[in-house]
């Protein structure tokens, strides 16, 4: 399996996701419909873009590791439980309100649920270069 792949994409999507919350957090509640938000709700959103950010740079600067089975383990156990959890929560969330949006992260997260599960529970092999 390309885990080079996988922790690339996954650190671009945190990554993004991070400083989206992190420098536009008005502009996101807005485009959840929370038209009154308060000081509090733009704060805890800087705060979770704060994690999405570090949580993305650690799978970046972990891109070029071997990951599964018994190497780089943290990582790979922080990860599969962010896109599990996540991807329960959001299903739940899809099936309340099934919107575009919602189906469209439900989609992502349930796509790296399935990798890191899969890195997770594989012993990785390192390719040999002659």
């Amino acid at each position: 399996m390309n885990t080079k792949l996988i922790m690339q994409t996954s650190a671009i999507l945190l990554i993004g996701t991070g400083i989206s919350l992190s420098f536009l957090p008005e502009e996101v509640l807005m485009q959840m419909q929370i038209e009154s938000s308060t000081p509090l709700q733009s704060v805890l959103l800087q705060l979770m873009g704060a994690l999405y950010f570090a949580f993305g740079m650690i799978n970046w600067t972990a891109k070029g590791n071997l990951i599964g089975g018994i190497y780089a383990r943290p990582v790979a156990i922080g990860n599969l439980c962010h896109f599990v959890i996540g991807f329960l929560a959001l299903i739940k969330l899809s099936l309340r309100h099934p919107e575009v949006l919602t189906i469209v992260l439900t989609t992502f997260y349930g796509l790296f649920a399935i990798c890191f599960t899969l890195i997770f529970f594989t012993h990785p092999v390192k390719s040999t270069t002659d």
